[in-house]
């Protein structure tokens, strides 16, 4: 079984050698791993360290002239993703590749086609910052469980793996953080089998490079309702 990961860059400088080091070391029994990094305009020291020391330590990289947004750097990857799974995996080492030995198994075990990571339901260590966040997730994540009749626990979560012929049939939209909730909505209605595996979580601050703000807060809600109403 082949699953592409899918790890969207900008400005990791301090942190992308590290996850694609753990990414290569992880060890996934029967699973052959392809690793595809998209740089999305960086404007660090990110696009040296791809082009030197990560040139030939992965599978495809491929570059924005300019920043679009995780959502698109996403699409991009998705369509280079040559695997039978694709697995999101954030350049940060906010999530731990670890996790994905519980991911793949009710996949690997043909229970289902969609698997949720939670940083919510694990039992795990979890990082402690911001309240308002939580807050602002479960506001965020109960919205999205009212429009799809799902009841994930964690919709923001970064972590998601993908039957890749299920996620490349999606006509995704949008650019920046937008893509969880439109991919929530979209998977919602195919009928799919989703199941949600809890995971570790060890947050950054703004400080340590954290980029999402209340702006993309304020426009997850727009697109839980623009894909509630909007089939497309």
């Amino acid at each position: 079984m082949k699953v592409s990961f899918i790890i969207p860059i900008y400005n990791e400088e301090k942190t992308v050698e590290l996850i694609v080091a753990a990414l290569k070391a992880l060890e996934l029994k029967g699973v052959e791993k392809e690793l595809v990094l998209v740089d999305d305009g960086s404007s660090d020291g990110t696009i040296a360290i791809l082009k030197g020391k990560l040139k030939d330590q992965v599978d495809t990289i491929l570059y924005h002239p300019k920043n679009r947004g995780k959502g698109a750097a996403i699409r991009t990857g998705i369509a280079a993703c040559t695997g039978a799974f694709i697995a999101i995996q954030d350049a940060d080492l906010e999530y731990s590749p670890d996790d994905f030995h519980n991911l793949l198994k009710p996949i690997v075990e043909g229970r289902a086609d969609v698997v949720f990571g939670s940083r919510f339901l694990s039992g795990k260590e979890r990082r402690v910052l911001y309240y308002w966040h939580s807050i602002g997730n479960n506001i965020l994540t109960t919205f999205s469980n009212i429009t799809t009749n799902l009841n994930l626990s964690d919709m923001e979560v970064c972590y998601k793996i993908f039957r890749s012929d299920l996620l490349k049939q999606l006509d995704l939209k949008e650019d920046r953080f937008g893509f969880e909730p439109e991919v929530t909505a979209k998977i919602a209605r195919l009928k799919c089998r989703i199941y949600e595996v809890g995971i570790s979580y060890a947050g950054r601050t703004y400080e340590e490079g954290k980029k999402i703000t209340w702006k993309d807060g304020v426009r997850a809600f727009w697109v839980i309702l623009k894909y509630a109403i909007v089939k497309s």
